[in-house]
């Protein structure tokens, strides 16, 4: 094989390698499209996933999430990104004052405070309540539907850890699939 030949198939073969590299990272968020196979709730899954079993009072609280997001006039989006905040803040539990182990004074299903004017802390573990509160900061987020699940729940709660409640979107989606027209 001459010299020039040999040097021109290198060339050729160098090019379409790093093509592959630079291209690799652009098409592995070329899927990063809505979910197919789930309701349309689901903009796009973010980062590893996580899932846990919900019990009877798990469940109930989801449903009660559901109701109000239905009594609020909003999409199953909402009631996703709830869902999923409530997943983070509590695995869907209605936490009650916990001693030294309390963060501050949060209470409820998305660990929200008293003293932060989210209400009493009779009407934060009030599901249906604590859940029209959240739903409130949310529409006042411009664009909640459009934007990453994280972002939207971090607006309104103003967590220290802001990426935590991507890691719910898939299970969150999955459950108001499941009990949206129950």
């Amino acid at each position: 094989m001459n010299t020039i030949f040999r040097k021109s198939v290198l060339g050729i073969a160098g090019l379409a390698f790093t093509g592959g590299i630079f291209a690799g990272p652009v098409a592995a968020h070329a899927d990063a499209a809505p979910v197919q196979g789930t309701t349309p709730a689901a903009v796009s899954v973010q980062g590893t996933q996580s899932k846990i079993d919900l019990n009877g009072e798990q469940t109930a609280n989801a449903k009660a999430i559901i109701a109000a997001t239905k009594k609020a006039g909003l999409p199953e989006r909402a009631a996703v990104i709830s869902i999923a905040t409530s997943l983070q803040e509590s695995k869907l539990e209605n936490l009650g004052h916990l001693g030294d182990a309390n963060d501050h004074d949060s209470l409820g299903l998305f660990q929200q405070r008293p003293s932060s004017g989210w209400g009493t802390p009779e009407q934060i573990t009030d599901p249906g309540y604590s859940t029209l509160s959240f739903l409130k900061g949310l529409k006042q987020v411009d664009g909640w539907d459009k934007m990453p699940l994280t972002d939207a729940a971090q607006t309104v709660q103003v967590s220290a850890y802001p990426d935590a409640y991507a890691q719910w979107e898939q299970q969150a989606t999955d459950i108001v699939a499941h009990n949206w027209n129950s």
